[in-house]
Formats: C-alpha cells, structure tokens, sequence
C-alpha cells in the first residue's frame, strides 16, 4: 500500500514549519521596519537641521534634532543587527528542521524507494535546493512587510506635509514595492523553473563522472563523460545570466521608478512653496521622506527572484519528502520479536510499481531456527526482491509474510531488522577505518568481539598484518582492500550483528573464481546450525544447505536437495554442469 503524496503550495508548507517560530518572525519584522525607519527619520531630520539651520536659529531650536540624529544612528544599526539576528534563526532552525525530516525520509525510503533519484540529483536537492529555501524567510517575509510598514508611515507622515506630495508618493512606492518585483519576477519565470532541475542534472553528471572515471578512462570516453558535464554546466551558466538580466531589469525600474516620484513630490512642494501653502523647512523634509522611503522597497524586486527560486526548490524537496514508502509503518505495532524466529512466505507477489508485472509471483518459504536455505536463479528472477521483502524493504502486493507466527508488516520495520539481518549485495564500505566500518553492525562492541567476528570471516590474521590494524584507513568505497577483503568485511559486520535470521544476498558477487570459492567455503562453515537465507550464483558446496530453491521469473521453479535437483535434469543441473565446467 503506497502513502499517496500530501499537495499544497511548498512555499506555505515551509511556513507552516515556522509556526513555533512566529515571535521571531514578528520580532524580525519588527526590527526590520524600526531600521528602516530609522533611515527615513535620519534623513528627514537631518533635512529639517540643513533647512532649519540656514535660517540661523539659536542652538535650543535645533538641539532635540542634533540629538534625535544621534539617536537614530545608533538605533538604525542596532535593529538591524536584530532584524539579521532574528530572521536568521528562524531561517537556520527551519532549514535544520527540513534537513532532518528529509533523512527521516531518505531513511524510510532506502533502498527501494530510492530508485527513481538520481544520487548527484538527490544530494543537489539536500544541499543546494534546502539552502535556497532560506530566503523565503530572510527575503520573503521581513523585507516586505518591514517595506509595508515603513512605506505607510512615510506615505501618512507625507501627507499631513503635503498632500498631493503624499498621494505621488504613495503611487510611486506601489509601483517600486509591487509592479516591479511582479515584472523581474516574470522576466525570470523560465530560468527559475529551469534552474534546481539543471542544478541537479550537473551534481549528477558530476557524480557520474567521478564514479565512472575509471571505466571512462578504460574506454577512452572521458570526453563523452566531460561533454556532459559541460553541457549542463552551460545551461546553468545561462540560466544564471537570465536571472541577473532580470535583477538588473528590477533594479533599473526600482531607480527610475523613485527617481520620478521624488521630482513630482519636488515640484509638487515648489509650486506649494509659490502659493505659500509651504516653506522651504518642509519642503526638505518632504523631498528627503520621500527620497528614503525607496530603502524600504529597494530590496524588494531582488528579493521577488530570490523567493521564486526558492519556491522551485521548495517544490523539488517537497518531492522527497512526498514520496511514497516501498512499505507502511503499522499504527498499533506487535511488540519487538525475539529469537528465535520462524519466517514464513506463502503465495508472496510483490510489484515494483502499480500495475507493474509480478517480480515475485506466488513464492512460498520458510526459513526456520538452524536451517540453511540457498536462493539461486538466473538474473532478475527475484532473489534480491525476497531479501527487501524478509528485511522490511517492500511490502506484499498479495500472499502473506509471517514472523513468528505474525504478518512482519505489523511489526516496526526497524524491530524486524534487528533480528532478520545479514549481508545485502554491495555493501558499503563508508571512507573511515576497518574497526569504525565493522562497529557499524554494533557500536558498543569490544575488540574482542570485533576480533571474533573477523575471525569467523577469516579477515582478522589481515587486519593484525596491518600496522595500524583496526585503525587502517580503507578509502572511499573501500578502494584501499581488495575485492574480498571488502566482502569478508560485510561478512565480519553482518556476523557481529548477530541477527537471529541471517541474510546474504549475493556475498560472493563481482570476485574471481577462486575469491569467490573460498568465501563461499568460509559462508558455509560459519553459517552451519545458523538460519541462513543464501541468496547466490555461486552454486559449489550448495551440498551442504538444507533446502535449494530455484527461482525464474518471480515464481519459483524447482526446490530441493542439491542431489535431488542434481537428478531433476533442470535449470540447476545445467547452471551446475556449466560452473564445474569453469571450474576444470
């Protein structure tokens, strides 16, 4: 059963995260309109002081202003500090909010749900498309309601001056502070839209290259590789120049658009001046009001373009987190199971997608205390599709999956794992040391236990040769081992995990024939009297498994004794017949 995804605009879904935050939020606000005001009276005053002082008053007369500039100095620059200081906290605790909640999700969705992100993609939308997001609360929603706030006090202070001055005012203030943000922002629609998925297309042709830079060296294709990354670095460099074509459409605007409204308040107040219905004291400080009331919308058509980039990739996280879960969480969960465990699969299908083919079709197991089963099958039959089913990565699109006499999808996904457990085909080895990669399985574990389980994995005699032995670094991917070093240290891991169901999924893939032989003896002899899942191609010493189950094509095609199927004359004798002839 798939969660169908929750709809709404990203942007609202992101202020709805802030709610707990709204008093700092206002308090942003506020700060941002009391800074901004600051400049406006500075101005003004400092207009009335240059009017007034030019009529050669006595220092009393001008004293509360020489203060009141002062004042207003020191205070612009405090509540600024308070505007960025609030405004970015609530931005920073937001965004570490988000960021949790999309691991939550890469969480719940690995491996299954994962396949339809790229990885360069994926971490573009964790990085780069989450710190974007910022602006909607540092430039999205101070800056225009500071802006409202600031504009209505200069328009009314403006007004009780002159006012027909106040009405142009008033005009050129909406015009700067809506029309043209509306205008940049349309100017720049094609290259918001355009810009998080490119961004994404680069990471992941990035990724890819470096990945692949081995094989595309092999091949002489290292031109093919880099002409794609050039590619969409070239798109992205011309999405960025159409949106500083737009910010600077924006600004230009913004400039004419005060500067006109500043000379029509200007000739408005000398023809005022001519009538006698003002003096020139008034007169400056009308003109100045008028001329720093532009501070509070300036910002404005910038930030329009920043918000609507951040409405782009608030929607492409949305994406993330609105993807559906391979499997469903129970709402009233069994307690956690504990060992040992009977695991059993009866009539199992499972669909990648709705309305998808059956990639496993009507598969039954069972997997008990002390029994060894070994899963082989041509490519794709569905071996590793049972594995995502027992460890909770996929859900039953029909049939049952038991645990403990249980269905398993009524359990906490996570108390399955802890007793269904093992090797899942190319496990990861992170970029740290031997010891840190093998305490993944148990962080708590002692050397002992580490040295016992690499001992059983017959890793340890390796690890004691090395001069910093658990501390060896193994590189990026565990390029520093070898491959069946890497194997046997997945091994090591899955046995100090100690899961009461043990799952190997393909342990002996991507090695040499004699690697993979040995391994295969070594998976043989530490898993004796163990419940082991063997999902493998490597069909030598499979004698020595309790049960032997062939799948093609999802269903499940012979079952048996390595010797009876040996005797059936089918698909295993032929895949046996083929490996002994490799063999010789």
């Amino acid at each position: 059963m798939m969660v169908s995804p929750r709809r709404g605009d990203p942007l609202l879904r992101l202020l709805q995260m802030a709610r707990p935050l709204r008093r700092s939020l206002l308090l942003a606000v506020a700060a941002g309109a009391a800074a901004t005001g600051c400049g406006v009276a500075l101005l003004a005053i400092s207009g009335f002081l240059l009017a007034r002082a030019s009529q050669h008053p006595s220092i009393l007369a001008i004293s509360t202003a020489v203060v009141a500039v002062r004042g207003l100095s020191v205070g612009r620059g405090v509540f600024r500090y308070g505007e960025r200081l609030a405004g970015h906290d609530v931005a920073f605790r937001v965004l570490a909010d988000v960021r949790v909640k999309i691991y939550r999700q890469l969480a719940r969705l690995a491996p299954a749900g994962l396949a339809s992100f790229r990885s360069g993609d994926l971490l573009a939308r964790l990085i780069s498309d989450v710190d974007s997001t910022q602006d909607l609360f540092v430039r999205g929603i101070t800056p225009p309601l500071s802006a409202a706030l600031v504009g209505a006090g200069s328009v009314t202070a403006c007004l009780l001056i002159l006012r027909p001055a106040g009405g142009v005012l008033a005009a050129g203030l909406l015009t700067a502070g809506v029309a043209v943000p509306a205008l940049a922002a349309a100017a720049d629609r094609r290259a918001r839209r355009r810009a998080g998925p490119v961004r994404g297309d680069l990471s992941a042709a990035v990724a890819n290259l470096l990945a692949g830079a081995a094989d595309l060296h092999a091949f002489g294709a290292e031109e093919t590789g880099l002409a794609r990354v050039a590619g969409a670095d070239a798109e992205l460099t011309a999405l960025a120049r159409r949106s500083g074509t737009a910010a600077g459409l924006g600004s230009g605007l913004m400039s004419l658009t005060a500067g006109l409204a500043v000379w029509g308040m200007l000739v408005l107040g000398v023809a005022a001046i001519g009538s006698g219905a003002l003096t020139r004291v008034p007169l400056a400080v009308l003109v100045l009001t008028g001329l720093a009331s532009f501070e509070a919308v300036s910002a404005l058509p910038t930030a329009a373009l920043q918000v609507g980039h951040a409405r782009t990739s608030a929607r492409r996280i949305v994406a993330v987190l609105d993807a559906p879960s391979p499997v469903c969480e129970p709402a009233v969960p069994l307690p956690a199971p504990v060992s040992p465990v009977t695991v059993s699969l009866r009539a199992a299908c499972v669909r990648y997608q709705p309305g998808a083919p059956l990639a496993l079709d009507g598969v039954d197991l069972d997997l008990q205390p002390g029994r060894r089963i070994a899963l082989v099958g041509p490519n794709g039959a569905g071996k590793s599709t049972v594995a995502g089913v027992l460890l909770r990565f996929r859900d039953l699109a029909s049939g049952s999956a038991t645990l403990n006499g249980h269905d398993i999808a009524a359990y906490v996904a996570d108390d399955v794992r802890h007793v269904i457990g093992g090797c899942p085909q190319d496990s990861h080895v992170f970029d740290t040391t031997i010891g840190a990669n093998l305490r993944l399985a148990r962080p708590a574990a002692t050397d002992d236990e580490l040295a016992n389980a690499a001992e059983r994995a017959r890793l340890l005699a390796w690890v004691r040769s090395l001069p910093s032995g658990w501390d060896t670094p193994v590189g990026a991917h565990g390029t520093a081992m070898s491959g069946g070093e890497r194997q046997r240290l997945a091994l090591a891991r899955a046995l100090l995990a100690d899961p009461a169901l043990l799952v190997l999924d393909e342990p002996t893939g991507s090695l040499e024939a004699r690697t993979r032989r040995a391994l295969m003896a070594d998976l043989l002899r530490v898993t004796a009297g163990r419940a082991t899942l063997l999902i493998t191609h490597e069909l030598d010493g499979l004698d020595q498994v309790d049960e032997i189950v062939v799948l093609r094509n999802g269903k499940v095609g012979e079952r048996g004794s390595h010797a009876e199927l040996i005797r059936a004359g089918g698909w295993y004798q032929a895949a046996w017949q083929t490996q002994a002839i490799t063999r010789t």
